[in-house]
């Protein structure tokens, strides 16, 4: 018996619940599949189909089996795929997730010069302030700030932002500079009321503290609390890559920067390990290339 066959066969029958619709797409007879179906059967020694003249349903060793043989038939057609070199060119839809701000200001100009390098791929950007599940959202490459679980995920660090606070100098000429994060609680702080959010602010490897703030202004984004710090209003925290060109411009100031935070990592992660299709892997070495080299966070 053909165990490759035998084992398509049995797929295609518990996925349809019919011998004759797998026939049909086989273009094989009922009582061929059939035949195939009952020499499996006896070649591992366990009932996997319960048939009637009316239904197909798997038996508890066919539900596992079924399982097996999904994953194994995925596998060999990749290996296969692979060996003829469907994998050498990148084609079909990239799908590409990063911190809303982030992905914006530093993911969305790699892709759009990928699309440019490689015309048989369309994009897809889901620039999110949500850790987004890469498997179950179907996103092909991933841009994570912070530590990572261990998920299994390939990861390649391509470099450290500092959560920072900062104002306008006009702000510290008014208010003066805080020089202990307890003095945080004497200024007028803007917070932000995303999902990365707390009104308890944490500082410092070596000198730890935390001070709980209480925000005279919520925004609901990033970029309207860095508005509002620009304009003199208040003082936000926020991450370092957010801010980079007004600092270099002098339009903002951080303050307090001996009591920061570890830095937090930033990587770009992929599902697919070794086994990734060209259009991941071209992107994952373009992105590492290119994030690696900015100034802002390396």
């Amino acid at each position: 018996m053909n165990k490759w066959q035998a084992m398509t066969v049995f797929v295609k029958v518990s996925e349809l619940k019919s011998f004759a619709e797998a026939g049909r797409q086989f273009h094989m007879s009922p009582p061929a599949v059939s035949r195939i179906i009952s020499a499996l059967e006896t070649e591992i020694g366990a009932r996997l189909l319960i048939r009637t003249t009316r239904s197909v349903k798997l038996t508890e060793a066919g539900e596992r089996y079924f399982s097996d043989c999904q994953r194994i038939l995925s596998e060999v057609s990749e290996a296969e795929a692979i060996a003829a070199g469907a994998y050498s060119k990148p084609t079909g839809t990239l799908s590409v997730t990063a911190p809303a701000l982030f992905g914006t200001q530093f993911v969305l100009p790699i892709l759009t010069d990928y699309l440019d390098l490689y015309s048989d791929v369309r994009g897809r950007s889901l620039f999110v302030d949500r850790v987004v599940n890469i498997v179950d959202e179907d996103v092909d490459v991933a841009v994570r700030i912070g530590h990572l679980p261990d998920s299994g995920f390939a990861a390649t660090q391509v470099g450290k932002v500092r959560r920072v606070i900062c104002g306008s100098p006009a702000y510290f000429e008014k208010w003066g500079v805080p020089t202990v994060p307890s003095d945080l609680t004497k200024h007028r702080i803007v917070a932000t009321t995303n999902a990365w959010a707390s009104l308890e602010w944490r500082f410092g490897c070596q000198r730890k503290s935390a001070v709980h703030i209480n925000p005279r202004l919520l925004c609901s984004n990033n970029e309207a609390a860095i508005s509002a710090a620009v304009s003199g209003w208040g003082l936000t925290r926020i991450l370092s890559y957010q801010i980079a060109p007004l600092l270099s411009e002098s339009k903002l100031q951080t303050v307090l920067s001996d009591y920061e935070e570890e830095a937090l990592p930033i990587h770009v992660v992929h599902p697919d390990g070794r086994q990734a299709s060209a259009k991941v892997r071209k992107f994952v070495d373009l992105s590492v290339s290119r994030l690696r080299a900015n100034r802002y966070f390396n």
